[in-house]
Formats: C-alpha cells, sequence, structure tokens
C-alpha cells in the first residue's frame, strides 16, 4: 500500500543544455549532439510544488552549478521543450551525452533515456456494433452525454460537420482545458479544447487527416450522406455523438511520427484539464518493446488512472507475426483490429467462366467489363516479389490488358506500362486480408487463395482473359468479424502473464472525417476517407468507454474494461468461431477476449476490478527495483516489505500461464453489479492435456456491489505436441454469461 505522506515520488523529467553555457570545462558543446533525454529523479520528501516557480527551482537543481545559479535567460528558455506536473513531472529540453553523465553525479538522479519515437498506429460500424438511435444502450447512456474524450494525435480539421456542435450541453464545469485556434473560433460544445504540443508556435489543425477520423470515429455528431468516393452512402457517426472532443496534438501528421516527450506533455495537460477517456493511437514500432518503467506512455497511463481516466490504445499494426503487440501494459485497454460486415464489391470473371470476389474502393465507371488478355508477368529465374516491377514490365507486354500482381507493386507502374485493369493479390502472410485504398489504375484487390486459383487459371490456357464486374457496397458477409492481418499479436514480451490484446474492434476500411481532399473529388470542403489500423479500432473502443461511463459514472477504469472484455462476442455472425486471416479460427493472442459487444457490456453481471495500488505487488513480481515501481505508480515503495505475486495473480479479466509439470493456482474476485440476488455456476471448456478446476465451483451474491472470491487451478495431464493451447472459464446465471478466455503455454 502506497504511503502518500512519505519520502520519495518518482518524477520524470526532460533536460538538455549546453556543457558551454553550464561551464563545463572537460569538454565543448556540439550542437549537433543534443538529444532529447528523459530524466527520473526522486522528489524530496518535504517539497511544495504548487506553483510554477517552485517546479522549475527543483528541476534547475539537477543542472550544474553554473545554470542552476543564473536566471531562466532567453538562451536557456530556447533550449527547453515542455515542463510536466502530472503523467511525467519535469520539463523538456536537450542534452549531450557528456552532460547527462555530469547529472548522474546529483543526489537524487535515478535513470535517463533518449526519448522514443512512437508512430500513429463510419457509416457502418454503429449499427454492426449493435447501436440505434432511438432504442437500446445508445439511448440509455445519453450517447455519452457529458463525457470527455481526450484524444492524442495529429491534430483536427475543427470546420468538418462531424464536429458540429447541435444539441450538445456546454463543457461540465470540471473543465480546465484551452482552445489555441485563433480566437477560440475552432472550438465550440463539441470540441471544447484543442492545443499543440508538436509546435507551440501553430494552431492544433489536422495538416492530413488522421486527428481527425479518429476524433470523429470516437465522437463524431450525425452527418447525413457520408460517403466515399460514391460508395457506402450512409450516416456518419461517432461512438458517442454527445461526448465532447478534446484535440491534443502530438504527432506530425505529414511523416506519422510522434516524439516522446510531446506525447507526454498531451497527457500531462489531458489529466490537467479533467478528461474522462484518453485516446491514443499511438505507440512504440515494431519490436520496440520497452519496460513499463521505460516506457512514457505506460507511465503517464498509470498517472491517469490514478485519476480515474480510461486509457484506450492501440495494439498496432505489425501483425500476423506473434509478440508484435505493443502498448500492453494491464492498466491500458489494448486494442486490435477486425473487420465489418460491409464491403465495397469488385468481382474477377475469369474466361473459364469462374468468378471471384474481391474489393476495390474506386468503383470505376468506364471499367472494362468485356473479357480482356489476363498475365501475370514474372520473368525466369526472378523471385515473385519483382513481379510488376518496373524492369519486369518493360519486359512483358501488359498494354491493354488485365494485369495479375502481387501486393507490394506501384500501381503507376503498371499504369505506366499500358495496363488496363490490376488485380492485386495478398502474400501468403496477409491471407485473407484485404484492405482497400485509392489508386491510379482500375483495380480489384483479392485474397491469396483467390490470388492463386487465378494464376492457376493463367497456367492452364494459352489465352487467358479476364473481366471486372462491379457490385458496389454490400452488407451482411456472414464472416464477419474477422481478425485482419496486420493487427499485433500477442504474446506480451514485457509481461506475458497478461494476455494481449484484450480485445478487438472495427479497424477494417473505416469510414469517418478526413481533413484533405480525396482524390479525384478536389472541390468539396466537407469529405469523409476510408483507411485502416489499429488507430481506427482504438477509438471505436474510446467511444464506448464513453457511453460506459456516461451510463456507469461510479465505475472505475478497470470495471469499464472488465465489462468491454467480459461480454465480448467470440463467434461471427454465423455462430462460428471469429476467424484469422488464414479462414482458421482465432487464437486469443489475435482476438483478447474477443470482439466489442457495447450493448452487452451495459450490463455484464459481473466485473473483475482493480485499483491503482493493487498494480504494486504485480510490478514487484516483475523483478523491478523500489525506484522503477516508484517511477510508475508515485509515492515510497519497498517490495522487500510486501508480498509480490505472479503476473497471472492479478485479478485481470482474463489468462495467460506458463504451464509445467507443477500444478498452478490462481485467485480472483468478482464484484456484482447486476441484481441483488443471483447465483452464478462456473463452466469450463478445456483442452486436451490440460485439467482445470474452480474452486467453488458456484457462488452466490445476495447483494449489489458484494465481492465474492474464487480459485482456478491448471494441471498438465498429459504432454502434447503443442506449445500453446486455449481454454475458457464462464460464469452463467440466466442471461448472464461471463467469459474470461485462457492461454497456455507449455513450458
Amino acid at each position: 500500500m502506497l504511503n502518500t505522506a512519505s519520502i520519495l515520488i518518482s518524477l520524470i523529467f526532460i533536460i538538455s543544455f549546453s556543457p558551454a553555457i553550464a561551464g563545463i570545462s572537460n569538454f565543448e558543446s556540439d550542437i549537433n549532439d543534443l538529444q532529447t533525454y528523459i530524466v527520473y529523479v526522486q522528489e524530496p520528501k518535504h517539497g511544495n510544488f504548487s506553483k510554477e516557480i517552485d517546479l522549475e527551482s527543483w528541476y534547475h537543481s539537477f543542472l550544474p552549478a553554473t545554470i542552476s545559479s543564473n536566471s531562466i535567460d532567453d538562451d536557456h528558455q530556447s533550449r527547453m521543450v515542455h515542463y510536466y506536473r502530472h503523467v511525467i513531472s519535469g520539463f523538456a529540453a536537450r542534452l549531450t551525452a557528456e552532460e547527462v553523465k555530469v547529472m548522474e553525479t546529483k543526489s537524487g538522479f535515478i535513470s535517463a533515456h533518449v526519448e522514443n519515437t512512437l508512430q500513429l498506429h463510419t457509416t457502418h460500424t454503429p449499427r454492426f456494433l449493435g447501436l440505434h438511435q432511438n432504442s437500446g444502450f445508445w439511448k440509455d447512456s445519453n450517447f455519452g452525454k457529458g463525457v470527455i474524450i481526450g484524444v492524442v494525435d495529429s491534430g483536427i480539421g475543427p470546420t468538418h460537420p462531424s464536429f458540429g456542435d447541435k444539441d450538445m450541453p456546454p463543457p461540465p464545469a470540471k473543465w480546465r482545458g484551452k482552445c489555441e485556434f485563433a480566437g477560440g473560433a475552432g472550438c465550440n460544445n463539441k470540441i471544447i479544447g484543442a492545443r499543440n504540443f508538436l509546435n507551440k508556435s501553430e494552431p492544433p489543425t489536422d495538416n492530413e487527416g488522421h486527428g481527425t477520423h479518429t476524433s470523429s470515429t470516437a465522437a463524431g455528431t450525425f452527418v447525413n450522406g457520408a460517403n466515399i468516393l460514391g460508395q457506402a452512402n450512409g450516416t456518419a457517426v461517432g461512438m458517442a455523438p454527445l461526448a465532447h472532443l478534446a484535440m491534443y496534438k502530438a504527432c506530425d501528421d505529414y511523416n506519422g511520427t510522434c516524439p516522446e516527450s510531446s506525447v507526454s506533455a498531451a497527457l500531462d495537460a489531458a489529466i490537467e484539464d479533467g478528461v474522462d477517456v484518453l485516446s491514443l493511437s499511438i505507440g512504440l514500432g515494431p519490436y520496440q518493446h520497452k519496460e513499463f518503467h521505460a516506457n512514457a506512455i505506460a507511465i503517464a497511463a498509470f498517472k491517469a488512472v490514478k485519476k480515474g481516466i480510461f486509457v484506450s490504445i492501440s495494439a498496432g499494426n505489425w501483425g500476423p507475426k506473434p509478440f508484435s503487440v505493443v502498448n500492453d501494459a494491464p492498466w491500458m485497454l489494448t486494442v486490435g483490429a477486425s473487420t465489418t460486415d460491409r464491403s465495397i464489391v469488385t468481382s474477377v470473371q475469369l474466361g473459364n467462366q469462374e468468378t471471384y470476389d474481391g474489393e476495390s474502393l474506386l468503383q470505376w465507371t468506364d471499367i472494362p467489363s468485356e473479357q480482356l488478355p489476363l498475365v501475370y508477368p514474372v520473368t525466369k529465374n526472378a523471385s515473385a516479389t519483382t513481379n510488376c516491377s518496373p524492369e519486369t514490365l518493360k519486359s512483358i507486354d501488359v498494354k491493354g490488358k488485365v494485369v495479375l500482381c502481387l501486393l507490394s507493386v506501384n500501381p503507376q507502374d503498371v499504369l505506366d506500362a499500358g495496363g488496363a485493369a490490376m488485380i492485386l493479390m495478398n502474400n501468403e502472410l496477409i491471407g485473407d486480408s484485404i484492405v482497400v485504398a485509392r489508386s491510379v489504375l482500375r483495380n480489384v484487390r483479392v485474397s491469396y487463395m483467390v490470388g492463386e486459383s487465378i494464376k492457376a487459371y493463367i497456367n492452364s490456357t494459352s489465352s487467358p482473359t479476364a473481366a471486372l464486374v462491379v457490385k458496389g457496397t454490400v452488407i451482411g458477409e456472414k464472416s464477419a468479424p474477422a481478425i485482419v492481418a496486420f493487427s499485433s499479436r500477442g504474446p506480451s514480451t514485457v509481461s506475458p502473464g497478461i494476455l494481449k490484446p484484450d480485445v478487438v474492434g472495427p479497424g477494417v476500411n473505416i469510414i469517418a472525417a478526413w481533413r484533405t481532399a480525396v482524390e479525384p473529388i478536389t472541390n468539396t470542403e466537407y469529405i469523409f476517407d476510408i483507411i485502416s489500423g489499429t488507430s481506427m479500432s482504438c477509438p471505436h473502443l474510446s467511444g464506448i468507454a464513453a457511453l460506459l461511463k456516461s451510463a456507469h459514472p461510479d465505475w472505475s477504469p478497470a470495471a469499464i474494461k472488465s465489462a468491454i472484455m467480459t461480454t465480448a462476442d467470440t463467434v461471427n455472425l454465423e455462430g462460428k468461431p471469429i476467424l484469422d486471416r488464414n479462414h482458421l479460427p482465432a487464437d486469443p493472442f489475435a482476438v483478447g477476449a474477443g470482439h466489442v459487444n457495447p450493448s452487452k457490456a451495459n450490463d455484464p453481471g459481473l466485473i473483475y476490478d482493480i485499483q491503482p495500488d493493487d498494480y504494486i505487488p504485480y510490478l514487484c513480481g516483475l523483478n523491478y527495483t523500489d525506484q522503477q515501481v516508484q517511477g510508475i505508480v508515485g509515492g515510497d515503495v519497498q517490495c522487500s516489505k510486501m508480498s509480490s505475486i505472479a503476473e497471472a495473480e492479478l485479478n485481470y479479466p482474463s489468462f495467460s500461464i506458463r504451464l509445467g509439470s507443477s500444478p498452478q493456482t490462481y485467485n480472483r474476485t468478482v464484484t456484482n453489479v447486476g441484481p441483488a440476488n443471483l447465483s452464478y455456476t462456473s463452466q469450463i471448456v478445456a483442452p486436451e492435456g490440460v485439467e482445470i478446476t474452480i474452486q467453488p465451483d458456484k457462488i452466490s451474491f445476495t447483494e449489489k456491489n458484494q465481492k465474492l472470491a474464487y480459485s482456478v487451478t491448471f494441471t498438465r495431464t498429459k504432454n502434447t505436441n503443442t506449445s500453446f493451447t486455449q481454454a475458457n472459464l464462464s460464469w452463467i446465471s440466466g442471461r448472464y454469461a461471463v467469459k474470461s478466455p485462457i492461454a497456455i503455454s507449455f513450458i
């Protein structure tokens, strides 16, 4: 348990200074060596930092004597980037490695590292998720009214109709945010705050569209007649259309990068401003895993959760390889990406009368419906990766033909070579996952298996032909939702005993507001675009969390997370297991607890709650030092004086265990948020070679908010030929089915 009145609280700050300014005589400053560092220090026992200047004075005490004794002059200020008061207490500036070494000699210094560079990772989805305007959970939650969603992204296009404030109430009295558009003209009762932490001299405008897209997905208002190039017509609306939005620009929308110092400053401000939900479609790059104590987002998210703020964050776009999930701290909701039941269909009709469906965003009016020669341009002794390369296209005649190409090809090369149309086929790794995009050439994208069938047809005849047949927008794909290939997979590298991702949501071919014109449309002010990524699935869950926050204002972030996870769907629209990109059932490291079901999450029956202090024995169990745990949670932490726990012992709604020859037992506590008098019976689906027992196997509640505990014991009964298997635990009572996925790795 934390002693909040006690001694040392870990602070983090980012500092840089010139050795010449500091009066260091052993080396000379080289401006080219300056980098932004995150530096951890300790707060003195009786520090009082109620005023900004007090904090600055404390941070300056860690600088070499010459600077710390001087006033904060213009040159010094020009080196500073950010000051922090909440998630990462301290300030940002630039520093050389030699200067960090000098700082290491200061009493109270803990550690330092160069900041990481993070990356940026709808007309139909509300209906697909079971949200209806005049009935059910959407109406019962008052559409998220009064909840504030803070979005850390690339800015926002404030004049888009998705951000109109008709019927919106004014901001809650607790709101302390700022609007940095000129004269406040870009803000209203929908966008109640907007700030730029990437470049403080510029407004928080979204110059491309990513932040506009994610913001409108989370909380855009109703906009009739939305479409993308004439397709997918409908009413665009976010998950929580009456929730307020606050944009914190921390990312460069041109190159998709987000400096860690800017993200930290944005999160620091969001907590100060009073947001209820944080939505972050950003994270580290592929396989750039960081321990939680060295991960600024993980630390900031913990500080947010301590304040009662729910954090929804993207899992990453580095799938389908295992161990690719990022943003895997257990106090965050890590969101993977799945498909919806809508597709924009163009079919490939072959000369042998076989027809295969694919997808194409641009439904060309002049697309050739007659049979044209079909060619697969691969030269002898060339690898498949050179298919449709400029060199290959020079040696093979494709003029006036339909050209079959692998996905990585540049359509401009085929157009320049005279191709009439193009069939883009997935590789085997991507499988069935089809992501549409704009193209300069008539095209259709098909799955790997369809592409292989087309190649077989080409090889079977001396004169293969094909025609592309436009079918338009089709709704009702029964295999949806399915897990898309790019969605990052677990297990977690940092904490494999926590199952990640937590849940999946719509992230494929999502239509939402956009900032810039979509070719070939150039003369429209308000437009929409269709993009894919866990960047798109994350704000869906952010908006759903806002609905739950509105319906259950007393629920903790962990309670909301539990409700989402234990009620998630594990089957698709035809009642079969959710499939992966290879048409096989998706495992828990791909699908997490399942696909979000907002209406069920509103009435979960039971929840697995976790208080902020409950994470301390878990972090100690990761073998972090006292100072490292302190840097995450704040306060005075001494792991040696408490009982640490195994990762799987955290009161999490799912299980991820490594099972050897010895039995393992883990405990859970559930809280009744359903009717007062209700009994639940356990139901286990155990895999071959593993026995799972529950004690007790029946739990009975007599009042609401009552807590009851149970234990689960896993025993390996025989060796199998697999290194991994899965199971499911459910508590059943009438309409309630409180589900927990179980991932089991054999050791």
